[in-house]
């Protein structure tokens, strides 16, 4: 018996090993794959520039950009910077997304709260963040307070808005079952309710952060002597297109590191969740 035992334990070792090497082989074979497209563009754009067939002032190089953000790194300008606009991207989007979290629980919760602040908050909604920035200035300066509340504006919205939609989405037929369990009214939305708007919860978690990044570079860009946003704007004032190159890669990885971080914990917080994949076409 303890022969049979040691054989099955022995034979079920490689089968995990092979599951281990096929599942990283995949995974390279992923990463590979996201790697081709921006490879072969950086190639292409490399050769063009080498053969002379693009304006050096107007589109530089990918190694000329490489070399402006190694000098930029080296004297510490580029940090400084992104310090600054890592640390109000931060401060607005806690603050909107924060707000917008709170206002879709109430809003998808409470039929009366949808008919009184739902219509208003949608029209607000369509207003571009260009058309409101000069008015956050007038009203709060060029200090830091203006520049939050504008990327606060931004990220509110759509975590508002997949909130609400995710509170409403949740199967009706999973309250009778509620009801039947006599669960009480908290036991109703931690157990049902928010588990099953997480998927838009955290859709709402991903735009909103995308859309504060964006906000960030309205605002430096409006009014500031700091940041990212600034770094481009002054760039592009004085033809240094390489800088302006720079700032905009800088925000895409910071952009996409954050995206990222996000997908790994709703990939762990939605192991449940049994959706489509994507297929081989």
């Amino acid at each position: 018996m303890q022969q049979v035992e040691t054989r099955s334990a022995i034979s079920a070792k490689p089968k995990k090993q092979i599951g281990r090497s096929i599942r990283l082989s995949l995974r390279t074979v992923n990463v590979l794959l996201s790697l081709l497209l921006p490879v072969t563009v950086l190639i292409v754009w490399q050769g063009a520039g080498m053969l002379g067939l693009l304006n050096p002032t107007l589109l530089p190089t990918p190694a000329v950009i490489l070399q402006e953000f190694i000098d930029l790194t080296r004297s510490g300008e580029l940090l400084a910077h992104l310090r600054i606009s890592s640390w109000r991207a931060l401060l607005g989007f806690l603050l909107g997304g924060g707000l917008g979290l709170a206002a879709g629980l109430w809003v998808g919760f409470s039929y009366k709260a949808e008919r009184l602040v739902d219509p208003s908050l949608q029209m607000l909604r369509t207003l571009p963040h260009l058309a409101v920035a000069p008015l956050f200035i007038l009203w709060f300066g060029f200090d830091e307070t203006s520049k939050v509340l504008l990327i606060a504006k931004g990220a509110f919205f759509p975590m508002y808005v997949n909130t609400f939609l995710g509170i409403r989405s949740v199967d009706n037929k999973l309250f009778d079952v509620a009801e039947a369990l006599q669960f009480s009214r908290w036991q109703l939305m931690t157990k049902l309710m928010l588990p099953g708007a997480l998927p838009n919860l955290f859709l709402g978690l991903r735009l909103s952060i995308g859309v504060a990044w964006l906000g960030l570079v309205v605002a430096e860009m409006m009014g500031s002597s700091s940041g990212i946003g600034y770094l481009i704007n002054d760039a592009r004032y004085f033809s240094i297109t390489s800088v302006v190159f720079v700032g905009i890669l800088v925000f895409a990885a910071f952009g996409k590191l954050t995206d990222s971080l996000v997908k790994l914990l709703e990939r762990r917080m939605l192991r449940w969740q049994d959706s489509y994949k994507g297929g081989d076409l």
